[in-house]
């Protein structure tokens, strides 16, 4: 398989695995949000132990990390983002907002080419503007649905469109930052699993074996799209895996509307159709923009070499 197919491949895997884990969280509704969250992060760490050892890593490269503050510090920040993150889209889905999830997802391509503009000077095209109009729209219109403003949503999308802006400062490939961030959320997160345990206010032990099955996949669940993820990002351009993104919120609006039932009053379409033509305008200026540059590297190669001008010998006095 060419290596371009892989990484749609592997992109697209991670995508609806995303996906299905808004139907994987809520069978854990007997335990609390940050106690779900907790354990993620606790099993996170010991499911990419077991990736480094199947891509046979070592651990020599770690050390030098958690000595070095300016290469540290950035991992620390994408943990604490992603934290976030993941809280918002535990809870939301816990609480049978699952639409809330899959506006965040829609929005968060928007949100990441506005932190472009702010944080590092890009410049938008006017198709660009265009979808980012569209999406406040969008984000104006949803909060008249809901009767107020979805901060779910923008949680979710500015704490991801924040991670990945932090992890271009991030020195590490996908599988040691990963490492990292794991390892940075462990401790924190284990001894608030072990203050619930030892208080009576957890429910890893006191529910059912399958519950505590679950508790321990959600390590596997949290690090496996992640993991693929990285892998997809180093074997095809961005733009391809902005296209690919698109699957985990289509699907997400599919799940809480179609199989948990939640309402979609006209506003709320209305607020969707926004959503859905920002992201229509922001494909197409990407694939359009990906095809010019790619004309563009085509006809720098065919221009013929430049002709070298004769060398003329200095006369001989």
């Amino acid at each position: 398989m060419p290596e371009s197919n892989r990484g749609v491949a592997l992109g697209a895997s991670a995508f609806l695995l995303w996906g299905f884990a808004a139907m994987y969280w809520p069978f854990l509704s007997a335990a609390e949000p940050a106690e779900i969250l907790a354990h993620r992060m606790v099993w996170a760490l010991g499911a990419m132990c077991l990736f480094l050892l199947l891509a046979r890593r070592g651990w020599a490269w770690l050390i030098p990390v958690l000595r070095d503050p300016r290469r540290l510090l950035p991992v620390a920040a994408a943990a604490v983002l992603i934290s976030i993150n993941w809280w918002g889209f535990i809870y939301s889905v816990s609480i049978t907002q699952t639409l809330q999830a899959s506006l965040a997802y829609f929005i968060n391509p928007l949100m990441t080419v506005c932190l472009g503009v702010v944080f590092f000077a890009e410049r938008l095209r006017v198709a660009q503007w265009v979808a980012v109009g569209l999406g406040a729209t969008a984000v104006v219109v949803m909060t008249v649905a809901y009767g107020s403003t979805p901060w779910l949503s923008l949680l979710m999308a500015s704490s991801f469109a924040a991670y990945g802006a932090v992890k271009k400062y991030v020195s590490l490939d996908g599988l040691q930052s990963l490492t990292v961030e794991t390892l940075v959320m462990f401790l924190p997160a284990l001894g608030y699993v072990i203050h619930l345990e030892a208080t009576g206010s957890g429910s890893m032990f006191s529910v059912s074996p399958g519950h505590t099955a679950l508790l321990v996949g959600g390590g596997l669940v949290t690090a496996l799209p992640l993991l693929l993820f990285g892998m997809a990002t180093r074997r095809v351009p961005l733009s391809v895996i902005g296209m690919l993104q698109f699957i985990t919120p289509t699907m997400m609006f599919l799940i809480g509307w179609l199989m948990q039932g939640e309402e979609m009053p006209p506003s709320r379409w209305v607020g969707f159709g926004f959503v859905w033509l920002a992201v229509c305008v922001f494909a197409f200026d990407q694939v359009r923009s990906s095809r010019r540059r790619s004309a563009e590297r085509a006809a720098a190669t065919d221009l013929p070499d430049a002709p070298t001008p004769p060398t003329t010998s200095a006369p001989r006095e």
